[in-house]
């Protein structure tokens, strides 16, 4: 059963405030707390320097294409998938896409990088291996991080659960390429991931989505059909203007 904060009518498609998405906000939100907090206090220092020297030490045979694969987390990304969005009809989904990066600019500069001081793997960490990054400066929270996932999070209701696991996969091994080249370590970029779903679960919450389970577009743009099944096995077709086939 769901539940939702608030629903909106637009054409065909119903939009809706889903709590799935408040949930994700909240979690997020105490993720990112906890890392700030860890980050802050050192008590993972010993671990996180660990992981950062296990990913950071792979082959330097892999520096180009996973230097070219980690760009997909810069600023820019989501206004180029805006313009998508767009000419596809998804407005809202473009909307909220321009809305990312000024978003993310202020959660990462003007709240956590004042939360928090953990400097660059090349000041902090001994035998990093920097490579086309920063030396020195703020690394937590990660910005690509929060780019990459607030960009996931947007996406996720209008995607179907087998694409749901191709763009989160992605992020999730872009965020890791900023540990590789030397940029952060793995709490700069567990942090940023937090952030990132938290942005997202937000702007999803304020601008809503499309009941993509029953009433949404199909993909060639009709509305979905709903199928019932009534007693003694016939079926009637529900379609999301309210008609109906059947039964059948």
């Amino acid at each position: 059963m769901r539940t939702h904060l608030g629903a909106k009518n637009s054409g065909t498609v119903r939009y809706f405030r889903p709590s799935r998405y408040g949930w994700l906000a909240l979690g997020g939100g105490v993720v990112t707390g906890a890392a700030v907090w860890v980050t802050r206090t050192g008590v993972l220092d010993d671990a996180d320097r660990r992981f950062f020297h296990w990913i950071n030490s792979a082959p330097d045979a892999l520096y180009r294409p996973l230097w070219a694969a980690q760009l997909i987390g810069v600023l820019g990304a989501p206004l180029v998938v805006a313009v998508g969005a767009a000419s596809v009809g998804r407005h809202r989904l473009a909307a909220v896409m321009l809305l990312l990066p000024p978003v993310k600019l202020l959660v990462e500069y003007d709240i956590l990088k004042e939360l928090v001081w953990h400097p660059r793997p090349g000041a902090a960490i001994p035998g990093a291996v920097l490579r086309d990054v920063p030396l020195a400066g703020p690394a937590f929270p990660s910005g690509h991080a929060i780019i990459l996932f607030g960009m996931a999070t947007l996406l996720h209701p209008y995607l179907g659960n087998r694409w749901r696991r191709v763009v989160f996969g992605t992020a999730t091994a872009a965020v890791l390429v900023r540990v590789y080249l030397g940029a952060h370590t793995p709490l700069d970029v567990l942090g940023g991931a937090a952030a990132g779903i938290t942005v997202g679960s937000v702007l999803n919450l304020v601008v809503g989505v499309p009941d993509t389970g029953t009433e949404a577009e199909s993909p060639i743009g009709h509305p979905e059909t709903r199928r019932k099944t009534l007693p003694a096995g016939r079926v009637r077709w529900h379609r999301a203007d309210g008609s109906r086939k059947g039964p059948a």
